[in-house]
């Protein structure tokens, strides 16, 4: 059993899987850049994704697809901090800052902000570390190879899980060093962040097939697969399908996430996948939601 707080939120994986619903605000994301540009928008999505099922709420201001242009602190914090300000008072979930830059995670916490999703496991800002360690907030440690300017172009492993927990492991005792609590740190293997794919060689369908491995490492796991590169390679046969198309098997990944011990599923489409968890988590015994009510019958 995996028990979580975030902020004044209690997360029990042993009741739910639960899910971050995805809020970008970005021009030139892969999936949805360009839809939340105005804080009117971006707002009113954060709440539809809660009413939708969304456990909390990932709020980022660049993007970070394979081949993205870096953006400045400045302009980050120009996108995000008046959502993060809105919908902190709007809604009731907790908040997390997708960004690898101290300042713009240091904002954003101050702003309401009690997680910090960094994807390069804070090697991107030294001074994140002590952010995060002096907010006493949670961050969730992100493998990739290289950064998205370079990250998709050669990816090499010897051996692909045994790299990721080993960098995973020493990121935390990293960060425990640093006096971020271990119950503050949270593991996200980097699903499409410099894994390879399209050329006989699915290192994310290997993550998720062996997602238990890095379950046994004690910390809380965050799986994001929703409408990645790998699944428009495997489903679109010769052609690759683009984001919009993905939804059916982000949902596919989705689920083994969860049967194989993901705690958190970072997704796009809320609604759809917090459906297709509710039955996962029933299969697994999870899910609370049946065990309360009386059985119907189907005429």
């Amino acid at each position: 059993m995996t028990r979580l707080k975030i902020g004044k939120h209690t997360f029990d994986s042993s009741q739910k899987t639960f899910v971050m619903g995805v809020l970008n605000v970005t021009p030139d994301s892969f999936s949805d850049g360009g839809k939340f540009n105005t804080e009117k928008e971006a707002v009113s999505y954060a709440k539809q994704l809660v009413k939708y099922g969304a456990d909390i709420i990932d709020i980022g201001g660049e993007s970070t697809r394979p081949g993205a242009k870096a953006v400045n602190a400045t302009d980050e914090l120009k996108r995000v901090l008046p959502v993060i300000e809105q919908v902190v008072d709007e809604i009731d979930v907790p908040l997390s800052i997708d960004t690898y830059k101290s300042r713009v995670a240091e904002k954003a916490i101050d702003a309401g902000a009690v997680l910090v999703n960094d994807i390069t496991a804070m090697q991107g800002d030294p001074r994140m570390v002590n952010v995060i360690a002096n907010h006493n907030v949670h961050v969730c440690l992100m493998h990739m190879k290289g950064n998205p300017q370079t990250m998709q172009l050669s990816p090499e492993y010897d051996d692909l899980i045994h790299e990721i927990r080993l960098f995973l492991k020493e990121r935390a005792e990293y960060a425990q060093f640093h006096e971020i609590q271990k119950d503050h740190i949270l593991f996200d293997p980097g699903i499409g962040f410099g894994k390879r794919t399209g050329r006989g060689v699915e290192d994310n369908c290997d993550i998720l097939h062996h997602l238990s491995l890095l379950k046994k490492d004690g910390y809380p796991v965050l799986i994001g697969t929703s409408r990645k590169t790998f699944i428009g390679n495997i489903s679109g046969g010769t052609n690759l399908l683009p984001p919009q198309n993905r939804l059916e098997g982000s949902l596919a990944s989705a689920c083994i996430a969860a049967y194989n011990g993901a705690d958190i599923i970072r997704v796009h489409d809320v609604k759809e996948t917090r459906r297709a968890l509710d039955v996962i988590d029933c299969i697994l015994g999870k899910s609370t939601k049946v065990k309360n009510e009386h059985v119907r019958r189907v005429q």
